[in-house]
């Protein structure tokens, strides 16, 4: 999560401050904190189905909402990107692991 707000900061040039960081952050960490109680992921954090999309859809979602409600952006691009990425991020490693 922290690896996608920095990406994306860096390529829109915004800054490194902490507080910058931290606002763009907040919204994705509380719909990841969000989703894993909601799949309550804990008892198996490697599944794919329900743990992984369990978690990656209550992340975009409340992200994307918690952005909304604060200002932030949401533009069409932006959605695709952010869903892209956090699929790969937090769906692909569950992938790799049910195959190992």
């Amino acid at each position: 999560m922290l690896v996608f707000v920095a990406i994306g900061r860096a390529s829109h040039e915004e800054g490194a401050s902490l507080a910058g960081f931290a606002g763009t952050a907040w919204p994705f960490l509380v719909g990841l904190a969000a989703g894993w109680g909601v799949t309550r992921a804990w008892r198996r954090p490697e599944v794919l189905v329900p743990s992984g999309v369990g978690i990656w859809a209550t992340t975009v979602v409340v992200g994307m909402l918690l952005r909304a409600v604060s200002g932030q952006g949401t533009a069409f691009a932006f959605v695709v990107v952010a869903t892209s990425f956090l699929a790969a991020v937090l769906l692909g490693w569950r992938l790799i692991a049910r195959f190992l």
